[in-house]
């Protein structure tokens, strides 16, 4: 089952602008369009959307970077923008970087120069993903093309099972190397890299690079795969620059075991935190993370941090380098991903001290900011908001959150000195802006962007609802279309992913286009959900579909009671656990006329032993061996002899985390009782690409959003019509 929270990348925000995405980079205010003009978002509209992401500080607090994402349309490619933090709306924001058509992710993961001379940032230029940096005193970005020796060559490996090399022809004896030649460096793709605060040193960590005997062996397609041996690791290396930001000799490899997942520089010190997780799927026998600290001057002597838990997910120091604030899964009974965030001493035998334990909500540690009052800046969602806190270092008061002024904020940054801060808001109904402030706390100011879609896109803002089911209240975001007067209208339950995940407050595009067909749109954050505390969050534990099923239908329940629906037509979906509910709901019901699954679980047996790690699931009903009777009762699969309703299958074919035989069990399944039913797979998609395309999301694959989409509205518009889809079973003798 799936970790696919909210369905939303993170720091990744996804704009349709309010009442009308308006041409941010246009010179003059934007007139608002009459209401004639306005039009909510067609299937087209949606590959037409790009993205904003990740805006960056500089060190001088004067610019302002960010990551642009093509729309769908445009091949989805990432670039890197830049515009003034004093820039009013007359002014254009300006595009760093560029790429070539065989490039198709584009830029990403930009970090200033200390000196703001400079901006390095990771693109793949041919076979390799490089690190770059581009001189903004004029000139092209260049590489920085790391070579080292592979730490091992399979093709040589006395464990493998090497079969002789093919007879070469005539014409090639003579280019033949001689077999005593050296091993050649060969070049690295770097995963990701920190650049210390005084701007002396890089660290990256890159996997381990293939040999020319290996690229033979592939080519030859002697190629076999032994799981859970792979020998080619992520591992971390310290380089030193120069005054003019070229390096210093070469890359140093420090002596930690793989595989690196991170790295953070001390602000006054050459010291880094590094956080490993140990390779060939040993997170599948529960959570294996460590976190070391490495002096730059010593390398070959890190120091591994003793007491911090396995479940290490990230950290950052403060500001004397004398202590770190990481996050990692809280002490209490609930799901893997619920974490507290803990202080710990930087030295090795220091024991962490939990600052958030009981807070009711989910706390992020991307984006920690330590303030001169002796507090910390954190992300942190609560309820169906994204906002971000202050929290004390002595643990003696919960986080207090920090208005900036819209329901979801992402990307909050600020440079070292604090002299601004900048982020990402927005809100159902209202535009997402890129916004500056000098001080945290005081109001956005609008910072120009490029045009981010199509012109006079209509939306509309959420209503916050509230029912009981069982001991929990529960919340939900109904969507209700406009100028629909008295009349009733049909309703489409959308349940998020997780289950440990949560729908929040923002602009979302794919809801307005829902809406354009003039349904209402309830989604629910039923028990188990994210953002509401540690007791509801593990409140499905060894209950999958169960009250959370409860608590889903209560909510159709209230709906119906309190707003103009229509009891004749409901249709639900759903997208990852949304899809494995969506099975549920096949077999406990037959109110809805419509199902729609994307990506579910069906069979608890069958998806333990297939998906790309199982301890998610194991802390939900246990190893399902030793559980029989839990495991079943939790599958989908167990109530289809009861399903009536058409229902839908939407799946990626590489998908890792629900794999493709999930969707084919419940097609055949359903097929053979007679449901009517129809399978639509996705080549090359795996689990959080194809749901992102279907939102509208910036995707690389041109249309497999757009075919879900329609297919969804086909599906539903049908149901919701006088004539029934015809049953897929054949005749009964």
């Amino acid at each position: 089952m799936l970790r696919f929270r909210t369905l939303v990348l993170p720091l990744v925000c996804f704009v349709s602008a309010g009442i009308w995405l308006h041409a941010a980079a246009q010179s003059g205010p934007t007139p608002a369009p009459s209401a004639t003009t306005l039009h909510f978002p067609t299937n087209e509209d949606l590959r037409h959307l790009k993205a904003l992401s990740s805006p960056i500080l500089s060190p001088d607090g004067k610019q302002v970077l960010f990551t642009l994402t093509h729309a769908t349309a445009d091949g989805a490619a990432s670039h890197l923008w830049i515009v003034p933090a004093s820039a009013t709306s007359a002014d254009k924001p300006r595009q760093l970087t560029f790429s070539p058509p065989a490039d198709k992710r584009g830029e990403h993961n930009a970090q200033w120069a200390p000196d703001n001379s400079a901006i390095f940032f990771l693109a793949k230029r041919g076979d390799h993903t490089q690190l770059f940096r581009l001189d903004l005193r004029g000139g092209e970005a260049s590489p920085y093309d790391f070579k080292i020796l592979p730490p091992v060559d399979v093709s040589k490996d006395k464990d493998a099972i090497n079969p002789p090399p093919a007879p070469e022809s005539s014409e090639k004896k003579d280019d033949k190397k001689p077999s005593n030649a050296k091993q050649e460096p060969q070049t690295i793709d770097v995963a990701g890299f920190s650049i210390s605060f005084d701007g002396k040193y890089l660290a990256l960590w890159a996997h381990d690079p293939e040999t020319p005997g290996e690229k033979k062996q592939k080519e030859a397609k002697i190629d076999a795969s032994w799981v859970n041996h792979e020998k080619h690791l992520t591992r971390i290396y310290l380089a030193a620059f120069k005054p003019d930001g070229t390096i210093e000799g070469s890359l140093n490899e420090v002596n930690l075991p793989p595989d690196v997942r991170g790295a953070t520089w001390s602000p006054v010190a050459d010291k880094l935190l590094v956080i490993i997780e140990p390779p060939n799927d040993a997170s599948d026998l529960g959570p294996a993370g460590a976190a070391w600290i490495v002096d730059a001057a010593a390398p070959a002597k890190p120091t591994r941090l003793a007491y911090v838990p396995t479940s290490v997910g990230g950290g950052v120091w403060n500001a004397d380098g004398t202590s770190i604030v990481f996050a990692a899964s809280t002490s209490q009974d609930a799901p893997p991903g619920y974490d507290d965030l803990y202080l710990l001493a930087a030295t090795p035998d220091a024991k962490p001290i939990n600052l958030t334990r009981g807070f009711n909500g989910q706390l992020r540690a991307q984006g920690i900011y330590f303030t001169p009052d002796g507090s910390f800046i954190a992300p942190a969602a609560v309820g169906t908001r994204n906002t971000v806190v202050r929290i004390a270092l002595d643990a003696k008061a919960q986080p207090t959150p920090i208005d900036l002024g819209a329901a979801v904020i992402s990307g909050l940054n600020t440079n070292r000195k604090q002299t601004g801060w900048v982020w990402l808001a927005d809100s159902g109904g209202h535009p997402m802006q890129l916004c500056y402030a000098s001080k945290l706390g005081d109001p956005c100011t609008p910072l120009p962007t490029p045009t981010l879609g199509p012109a006079n896109l209509r939306t509309v803002a959420p209503q916050l609802v509230h029912w009981k089911s069982g001991p929990f209240t529960i919340e939900g975001l109904l969507y209700l279309p406009p100028d629909t007067g008295s009349a009733k209208v049909p309703l489409v339950v959308d349940v998020h992913g997780g289950p440990f995940g949560a729908w929040e407050d923002r602009n979302d595009p794919f809801v307005d286009f829902l809406i354009g067909h003039g349904w209402a749109v309830l989604r629910p954050n039923p028990r188990g959900s994210s953002n509401y505390g540690v007791k509801f969050a593990a409140a499905n534990k060894n209950d999958l579909g169960g009250g959370d099923y409860q608590d889903v239908m209560a909510g159709v329940d209230y709906v119906l009671a309190n707003y103009p629906i229509d009891p004749t037509k409901l249709a639900l979906m759903g997208y990852s656990y949304g899809g494995e509910m969506a099975g549920f709901v096949e077999g406990k019901t037959d109110r809805f006329k419509a199902i729609i699954s994307g990506a579910p679980v069906i069979d608890q047996f069958s998806e333990y032993g297939t998906e790309g790690g199982s301890w998610y699931d194991r802390w939900y009903f246990g190893k399902p061996w030793e559980h029989m009777n839990d495991a079943w009762r939790q599958s989908p699969l167990a109530n289809v002899a009861h399903a009536k309703t058409p229902f839908l299958i939407l799946q990626g074919e590489s998908d890792t985390t629900d794999p493709l035989g999930q969707a084919q069990e419940m097609y055949r399944a359903l097929r053979q009782e007679g449901v009517p039913v129809e399978l639509v797979t996705y080549p090359r998609e795996n689990h959080g690409p194809l749901a992102i395309g279907m939102l509208g999301h910036p995707s690389p694959e041109p249309w497999h959003g757009y075919d879900a989409r329609q297919r969804i509205v086909t599906f539903i518009t049908a149901a919701f019509s006088a004539t029934p889809p015809p049953s897929t079973a054949p005749a009964k003798q």
